[in-house]
């Protein structure tokens, strides 16, 4: 009888996970709306508990993390999985999630909104990928390319995050809508304008002449990647409105073929990107903000919740597993990264949280029409998560170092003494921006409920709910529009 029993390490991943998932689900307005906890600090916990690190329960890669090549034991048997597994998968969840990004934002955003947007991706990116740089630098000892592309990988707000505190809680109707819109369209866009910001440091290191990586730069990053992948996506989910309003309108499509068809054209630029050698997130956030603009899909969906669907089951399943790979033992000086110490560690995280956003934002936000007063220019500042995406980037960074091309292999190569820079970032890449997505989403995964706690005991007591951070109403003043009895939250604090 109990030869029958298999508890072989995919059979404990449906199990564990499914149970998590559904207990998560039965228990999802307690947590949300009374705990003001979200579903990824929870999953990257649940992953790290189930992992090699503690009861070996779950070990996805070799050796159970992501980059190892033998130095940790396994837990009930590796999976085999590697750095390629880890980017195929970051790069279908995030892309599902920037398509729905592009799908849920307010019909014609981009032609009300652009001023906004592009403070957010253009001065306030471009600072905190320079201020994160010369962190790295400093701290890590590496040489300024190598700093720009760690640093790159941390440029963006990371979409899964974002959605999972943005959307469906109590909280996050307490928050301005136009401040929802412009962080999500913010988080959406981010991950594929940082390629440009990526490939500044990959050229610099892999390029012979300056000359040579100005000129790739510009051909290869910016107008292929960036411009024809944004126009491309555009494009397709144009076409892809127009269609199915034709299938709709003849009858030919039933109920769930909406959702079917959302998930999938979703994949299918996901698919279109990675074949041109395009930036597949721009493309996908393009098609999805396309395909939706008219406001026609977002209508006719509007019971299907399908981007809560959707972060329910891929994130925090990615996430669960992001737990399950996290590089402990690169945490600690190894002899091709000494300067990479848990304390300095810490350290980094830090200055990033503390100096990545918040300053530029503060400083710039009178001039980004959507933020209208300083404490919700310091909410925006703060809310700037790190995690999938900035992992895809990481593995990016490492393909291509390691191989020219977008491809990475399974685990780092071990180089041999002396270590030449192009070594020493391949090396160090992952643990850093690794350590600080573990960080990121545990900090703001936790701020909802910092913040509810906060506001609930600086109000008067006459006016604080029942219920420890219960509150519901506006985290500041509400605007009357038109004098009618509608009203909308449109602000942090009271004007």
């Amino acid at each position: 009888m109990w030869d029958q029993i298999e508890p072989t390490p995919p059979h404990l991943t449906y199990l564990l996970l499914s149970l998590f998932l559904i207990t998560y689900t039965l228990l999802a307005n307690f947590i949300r709306n009374r705990l003001h906890l979200s579903e990824p600090p929870l999953a990257l916990l649940l992953g790290i508990l189930l992992g090699p690190r503690f009861l070996g329960w779950l070990s996805p890669n070799t050796c159970g993390v992501i980059g190892c090549s033998g130095g940790e034991q396994d837990g009930l048997g590796g999976w085999g999985w590697g750095d390629n597994v880890m980017q195929e998968a970051t790069r279908v969840i995030v892309g599902i999630q920037v398509f729905a990004v592009g799908v849920e934002l307010p019909k014609f955003y981009a032609g009300r909104h652009w001023r906004s947007v592009g403070m957010m991706l253009g001065p306030v990116m471009a600072f905190g990928w320079i201020v994160c740089a010369g962190f790295v630098a400093v701290l890590f000892q590496t040489d300024v390319a190598t700093a720009l592309t760690v640093a790159a990988c941390l440029t963006p707000t990371d979409p899964v995050l974002a959605a999972s505190i943005l959307s469906n809680s109590q909280f996050s109707d307490r928050v301005p809508k136009r401040i929802k819109d412009l962080l999500s369209a913010e988080s959406g866009c981010n991950d594929g304008i940082s390629f440009p910001f990526l490939y500044v440091g990959l050229f610099a290191l892999t390029s012979a002449t300056a000359g040579a990586a100005a000129k790739e730069w510009f051909l290869i990053t910016l107008l292929w990647q960036c411009t024809f992948g944004t126009f491309i996506g555009v494009l397709i989910g144009s076409l892809a409105n127009r269609i199915l309003r034709y299938s709709d309108k003849k009858k030919f499509i039933d109920g769930a073929g909406y959702t079917v068809f959302y998930l999938l054209l979703a994949i299918l630029c996901v698919g279109v990107g990675s074949t041109l050698g395009s930036d597949d997130f721009l493309v996908a956030f393009g098609a999805g903000y396309g395909f939706a603009r008219d406001g026609w899909f977002t209508k006719k969906t509007h019971e299907e919740k399908l981007p809560q669907i959707i972060d329910m089951m891929l994130n925090s399943a990615m996430f669960v597993y992001l737990g399950t790979i996290i590089p402990w033992y690169s945490f600690t000086p190894q002899a091709i990264t000494p300067s990479v110490t848990p304390g300095r560690l810490v350290a980094f995280l830090l200055l990033v949280l503390l100096f990545r956003r918040i300053p530029v934002v503060l400083a710039l936000y009178r001039w980004i029409p959507d933020i209208r007063t300083f404490r919700e220019a310091l909410f925006c500042g703060h809310f700037g998560p790190m995690g999938l995406g900035g992992l895809f980037l990481a593995i990016e960074a490492r393909a291509v170092l390691e191989t020219g091309t977008s491809l990475p292999k399974p685990y780092p190569p071990h180089a041999g003494r002396p270590y030449s820079p192009r070594e020493k970032a391949i090396e160090i890449v992952w643990p850093i921006v690794c350590f600080v997505v573990l960080g990121s989403t545990l900090v703001h995964g936790l701020s909802v409920l910092v913040i509810s706690v906060v506001t609930h005991f600086t109000r008067p007591k006459d006016k604080r709910a029942g219920t420890l951070a219960a509150e519901d109403d506006p985290l500041g003043g509400m605007v009357h529009e038109g004098g009618g009895g509608d009203s909308e939250p449109e602000s942090l604090e009271e004007e």
